[in-house]
Formats: C-alpha cells, structure tokens, sequence
C-alpha cells in the first residue's frame, strides 16, 4: 500500500528544494564561487534524489513492473500514467546528471549545471504536481 503521508512529505521536500534554488541560488557566480557551486549542485542532488524515491515507492507499491535502473521507474510511470512521456524523459535525464553530481564519473560543466537551473526546475515541479493529483484523485 502506497505510504501518502510518506510521498507528501517528499513531494513537499522537492518543492521547497526548488523554492530554495529560486531564491536563494545566484547563477551568475557558478564560474568564480564555489561555495554556490556545490550549493546549487547538493540541493539538486537531493532534490533528484527525492523525485527517485517517490518513483520508486510508486512503482513498488503499485507493482508496475522491476525497473532494471533508476531511470526506468520514470518509464514505469509513464506506462501507468502517472506522468506524462515528455516528463519521464527529462526526470530520466536528470537522473543521469544526478548520477554525475554524486558519482563525480566527470567534472560537472557549468553550462549544464546553469540550464538545468534556469530551464529545468520546473519539471520537478511538475512531478510533484502530478503525483499529488495522483493521490489526490485516488483519495476520493
């Protein structure tokens, strides 16, 4: 059984991960500050990170299949309809970057780490919304 008051909790997690980017993350010193460098980079992390764990207890709970890599549980819920394709491409894009950032397999390049900033928060967002209209709608 799908653990809601566990999933609002992350949802909220995510939400305020992003809000904190918005507000306090000043993109312009990525090159020459890297106190906001890893700040930027450790709060997407976690804010990734957060949107795979709900992935996960999703697609367990609702037994949508064995994904054989994290980037899979977006496929799963794609299927399912949880979120729309579009959407699980770019959450199966940021699992990739969230596996650089923790992994360190390459430098992370400020050009990308400054669009997933300005053009991708969004997404997460949109996660968010999505499986709280999920569970909403199930509430009912």
């Amino acid at each position: 059984m799908t653990d809601k008051d566990l999933l609002l909790k992350k949802l909220v997690f995510i939400e305020t991960c992003v809000e904190q980017l918005r507000s306090i993350a000043k993109p312009a010193l990525f090159e020459r500050d890297i106190k906001e460098r890893r700040f930027v980079e450790h709060t997407l992390q976690l804010c990734i990170q957060a949107t795979q764990d709900v992935a996960a207890h999703i697609v367990a709970d609702a037994r949508l299949g064995e994904p054989a890599t994290n980037r899979e549980l977006f496929t799963l819920l794609a299927g399912a309809g949880w979120i729309s394709e579009s959407l699980a491409e770019t959450l199966r894009a940021a699992v990739s970057f969230r596996n650089v950032l923790v992994h360190g397999y390459v430098d992370v390049d400020i050009e990308i780490l400054r669009d997933v900033f300005t053009y991708r928060l969004g997404d997460l967002l949109d996660f968010a919304e999505c499986v709280r209209r999920r569970i909403q709608d199930d509430q009912k």
